[in-house]
């Protein structure tokens, strides 16, 4: 791998979501990444859908750029082989019930002793400390508990999930940048530290401006559909054929967007002049601009108001997405090669830089693909050695 991160080592034992996605951010920046997974079976996500030749998109997804190693840790060769590669890299990332490596024999304050500069970084959904420590968590659980779901969906309508993982995603990235900084550290101090990233508190840390008006009011924010509870007009709007998202985020955008609707006396209303008024009268504002837009449809509505100067997009589907001039020029979208499957496309990172780089070299590897590579090149097992473990099915 050529990047930002490259001579960085890292063992990744994590699997589904979170930790795959914080290990797959340091792939993409050049970081070499062990992914350490049960024999037969692999990562969980493994199995998850929808399948390519049998292979999972889901796993192939965020675990592209990795190597496969295929280790039974609950076998003392196998947790062997663990304790050797940690005096051979840099960080060390698991997404286990607290309480489970502990039991394997593999947490921070045992590996420290194997390496005292290593780099521990745990992601849970409640954390390793507090009452819950020990509960599992999926996405869906943190987000209703977290609140997220409380302030999503229409208004006096039920509850309703964010339609990607967040939990997992907001925790997997604030993990990386956690990691990040501990690297900062050791290069300024030369020791490791302990990273502890729970859903729940990524979760609550970006709910933004919810969590801060219910701070200075004492009251729950409501789900208010797709109209922001600070900013309007900032919500959605029917068009003659669909819908068309609009956000004047001040007095001057309100001006142009009355002009360009050919609503002007809008501008200069009583009940709409500034922000804080148009929150006040917030129904009447959205029944006069959806007169306006009603009569149009949004692709030509979006070339006014955007050539206005207008924030304002259409509601796209994935497949208009992926087609926008734009995401192209971004080369979001890449090629790469499977063993099983062939050339697949897959979302490359989002993360440019001027530094010279190739974010996606290498496809989500096989089941242990790498194991005998790893032992050879890190450990300097002979193959008669692998050949026993092989046949008592420490690894795969």
């Amino acid at each position: 791998m050529n990047g930002i991160l490259k001579g960085l080592k890292v063992l990744d034992l994590t699997r589904v979501l979170s930790g795959p996605y914080c290990t797959m951010t340091l792939a993409d920046l050049g970081a070499e990444v062990i992914k350490i997974e049960r024999p037969g079976t692999g990562d969980d996500s493994r199995e998850y859908g929808p399948f390519i030749h049998g292979e999972s998109a889901y796993f192939m997804g965020i675990n592209r750029n990795k190597k496969s190693i295929a280790i039974d840790l609950k076998r003392k060769e196998g947790k062997e082989i663990i304790l050797s590669l940690i005096k051979e890299v840099d960080i060390i990332i698991e997404n286990y019930r607290p309480g489970t490596m502990e039991k394997l024999g593999l947490d921070y304050c045992t590996l420290r002793h194997w390496n005292k500069q290593i780099i521990y970084a745990s992601i849970s959904g409640f954390g390793q400390t507090g009452p819950m420590r020990r509960k599992a968590a999926y996405d869906g659980i943190v987000q209703a508990m977290g609140g997220i779901m409380s302030i999503t969906g229409e208004k006096e309508g039920s509850a309703l999930r964010v339609g990607t993982s967040i939990g997992d995603i907001a925790a997997g990235m604030f993990c990386s940048i956690g990691i990040l900084a501990a690297l900062h550290h050791r290069n300024h101090t030369g020791k490791g530290m302990h990273i502890d990233v729970a859903m729940l508190d990524s979760i609550i840390a970006i709910l933004e401006n919810a969590v801060s008006r219910f701070l200075l009011t004492g009251q729950d924010p409501k789900p208010n559909g797709n109209t922001h509870a600070s900013i309007f007009p900032f919500e959605t709007f029917k068009t003659k054929d669909s819908e068309l998202m609009i956000a004047a985020g001040n007095d001057q955008l309100w001006a142009s967007l009355c002009t360009a609707i050919e609503r002007p006396e809008l501008i200069d209303d009583a009940l709409l002049k500034t922000n804080p008024l148009r929150n006040e009268n917030h129904d009447y504002m959205f029944t006069e601009l959806s007169k306006a837009l009603g009569n149009k449809t949004t692709g030509k509505w979006y070339q006014i108001i955007d050539a206005a100067g207008v924030p304002c997009s259409p509601v796209n589907t994935i497949s208009q997405v992926l087609d926008l001039p734009q995401v192209k020029a971004r080369k979001l979208i890449s090629e790469v090669k499977h063993p099983n499957i062939g050339v697949y496309k897959i979302v490359n990172s989002p993360i440019k830089t001027t530094a010279p780089t190739e974010t996606i070299t290498t496809a989500a590897p096989m089941l242990g693909q790498n194991t005998v590579e790893i032992l050879k090149e890190y450990l300097g097992y002979e193959q008669e050695q692998i050949e026993v473990l092989l046949k008592n099915k420490v690894i795969e």
